[in-house]
């Protein structure tokens, strides 16, 4: 398996062969476990207990611009050439859908401009975001291409 930066989205199936091959590599990987909730409270939550933040968010502070800026300065604060973002069983619930929406615009805007040397002082990560999106009954939905 290959560890591609960029957005990816996958099936939960190939979680494992992914999470085997950036240990392999020496590859940072940090899980995201939301419990199969995609609001904003469990997203936050899920971002502050697995990534690296820089600057640190308060406890109570959920707004969408810091939780990028954070991240995208603990990541590349890891001084680390590439870092794997696993997230699996992400979808959308009712009443949060607008929420799914803006946390992976997040990732991949974070993954995005942490690859341009022109916004990272010469010194770019190659992020690689891996979500495996659950069905309905917890079947992983099939990987797109």
């Amino acid at each position: 398996m290959v560890i591609d930066r960029g957005f990816h989205e996958v099936s939960g199936a190939d979680i494992p062969g992914i999470l085997d091959e950036a240990a392999r590599q020496g590859v940072p990987v940090f899980t995201l476990s939301t419990a199969g909730r995609t609001d904003r409270e469990a997203f936050f939550g899920a971002v502050r207990e697995a990534l690296p933040l820089d600057p640190p968010l308060g406890t109570f502070r959920m707004v969408w611009d810091a939780l990028s800026d954070s991240v995208w300065g603990g990541l590349h604060e890891l001084k680390s050439p590439r870092v794997v973002i696993v997230w699996p069983e992400a979808r959308p619930v009712a009443g949060a859908e607008g929420d799914f929406r803006t946390a992976l615009s997040v990732l991949r805007d974070v993954a995005a401009s942490l690859a341009e040397a022109r916004d990272t002082g010469g010194r770019p990560t190659q992020v690689a975001v891996y979500i495996a999106p659950a069905q309905s009954g917890g079947e992983a939905a099939p990987a797109k291409g």
